[in-house]
């Protein structure tokens, strides 16, 4: 017999243990960053990085964010499409243009001769072409 109203005595003193948050819940902003606490990444300017790591300690001839000098590279220069400026796959022998893919190939070929050698003038590879 169930009377409205009232509850057995021992589901009255037990103590019932529930968790803080439910799993399937999501997590609520303020539960995530209590007030006062930093919401995200912090990012730190190019100033503060070079007082945390103490320049002045490494050698100077290893490079760094503040000795810009450093020795050449010993992988190959990408080669750039000279007409859109992606990276370029491809050459024309004829022009001795780069380019990047079909388009850009017909636009290279309908291109006059001045036009090529300002090309290859904007890339220091001006050459008289017959």
């Amino acid at each position: 017999m169930v009377m409205k109203g009232k509850m057995e005595p021992e589901v009255v003193e037990a103590e019932l243990v529930l968790p803080s948050y439910l799993s399937f819940k999501r997590v609520q902003m303020y539960e995530k960053y209590p007030k006062g606490q930093a919401r995200g990444r912090h990012w730190k300017h190019l100033k503060q990085i070079i007082q945390a790591e103490n320049y002045q300690n490494y050698p100077p001839d290893e490079p760094n964010y503040v000795n810009i000098e450093s020795p050449p590279s010993m992988h190959p220069c990408k080669r750039i499409c000279d007409v859109t400026g992606f990276e370029a796959p491809y050459f024309d022998p004829r022009t001795n243009l780069r380019y990047a893919n079909t388009e850009v190939f017909k636009i290279i070929r309908s291109l006059p001769n001045e036009y090529v050698q300002r090309y290859l003038a904007l890339r220091n590879a001006a050459i008289v072409l017959k």
